[in-house]
């Protein structure tokens, strides 16, 4: 038993280092290993769950500009960016541009999550596709939040970890109206 726990907590421990350690290059503006860039790349198709089931397509978005982003409910730097983001949508409407969320997470969490943070925007939902998404929009790591900005011509112009900043979000935004 002793020796159990002490595998255990060993795994523990070098997974929160290795956690650790991504962080802390994210943190000093280093994106590492943490974000593959691929600005100025066509963006990856995919083809993801809503909540109600209905799967939905990259290509659905084709033809306006969209800001995708990687979120849980487990993640509290998610969280705090999605009201923010939630009234943009709305400040937004009729410019041709829309957010997509895309949950890792089960559709009835999420939806529910969703629904209780006023979300306005369509959320996307899986678990093991949501992470291979993230993956090829870039996030080598799977650290949350992970947003990407894509134009109306499906080219990858923007991508962010972490905590958006609205007046940031705005300036790439508008660049690409």
């Amino acid at each position: 038993m002793v020796r159990k726990n002490a595998i255990i907590m060993a795994a523990v421990a070098l997974m929160a280092g290795s956690a650790g350690y991504f962080l802390s290059m994210y943190m000093d503006g280093d994106t590492g290993p943490a974000a593959i860039d691929l600005v100025d790349e066509r963006r990856p198709d995919f083809t993801l769950t809503d909540t109600h089931g209905k799967p939905v397509s990259a290509e659905d978005f084709d033809g306006q500009t969209w800001l995708v982003n990687f979120w849980a409910t487990w993640c509290a730097p998610c969280v705090e960016e999605m009201p923010m983001l939630s009234q943009l949508r709305q400040e937004l409407a009729g410019t041709g541009v829309e957010i997509v969320g895309i949950a890792l997470d089960d559709a009835q969490r999420a939806t529910d999550f969703a629904a209780e943070l006023g979300v306005s925007y369509p959320i996307l939902v899986g678990k093991t596709e949501v992470v291979l998404t993230g993956r090829r929009y870039g996030n080598a790591t799977g650290l949350l939040p992970f947003s990407v900005l894509i134009d109306s011509n499906g080219i990858i112009r923007w991508t962010h970890l972490g905590v958006l900043s609205k007046e940031e979000l705005e300036r790439q935004i508008q660049q690409l109206l």
